[in-house]
């Protein structure tokens, strides 16, 4: 899975979605959105529909070629959540692009459904989710901690919608670090 990647499945929470979207894009991102779906349009929780840039046929899933730099991003929502954890394909290449090198960042209910499919790869990683996701995380070894975004080896977690900068400019800090102090000031999260 080469690039940084969003995935939207019908009902993803919008501003998981759509502010890292926005925090990546300032940062100089080039960020691919991706419906699971055989067509571009996905609806959120909250009933806006999002045109994704490609589909889910349209993207490379092999693993090959998969450095550091790639991301793949599970927004959470729900039915969303369950819809992406339940695309098998989808989970298929996560676990290939994962054991290739390749990062992945999950946010809301997307830590525990999504994530926690990579099992013994999250043993001793620290992670975050809402709250109520935890169990599976921690089924499988991982140490829940309660911030709004954590960064552990190459997977980045974020609590919630509230969070939602947070956690995009944790992805941010793995990309282009030299970056992040821009976009928190041209986002009035530090002023002078």
């Amino acid at each position: 899975m080469k690039g940084v990647n969003i995935f939207l499945a019908d009902g993803f929470e919008d501003v998981e979605a759509l502010a890292t979207n926005d925090v990546l894009r300032r940062g100089g991102i080039d960020v691919r959105i991706v419906s699971i779906y055989d067509e571009y349009t996905v609806e959120s929780s909250h009933g806006i529909s999002v045109n994704a840039g490609s589909m889910l046929d349209d993207v490379d899933l092999r693993p090959a070629g998969t450095t550091a730099k790639d991301v793949m991003i599970f927004p959470g929502g729900m039915p969303g959540t369950r819809n992406l954890a339940a695309c098998e394909p989808l989970m298929k290449a996560m676990k290939a692009h994962y054991e290739a090198g390749g990062n992945v960042a999950a946010i809301c209910a997307a830590p525990g459904l999504v994530l926690s499919q990579l099992g013994d790869a999250l043993k001793g990683a620290e992670v975050t989710c809402f709250d109520g996701f935890e169990s599976a995380l921690e089924a499988v070894g991982a140490k829940f901690i309660p911030k709004p975004a954590v960064r552990s080896g190459r997977i980045i977690t974020g609590r919630s919608a509230g969070h939602a900068v947070s956690f995009a400019l944790e992805i941010l800090n793995l990309l282009a670090p030299e970056k992040v102090e821009d976009v928190r000031y041209a986002m009035y999260l530090k002023t002078i």
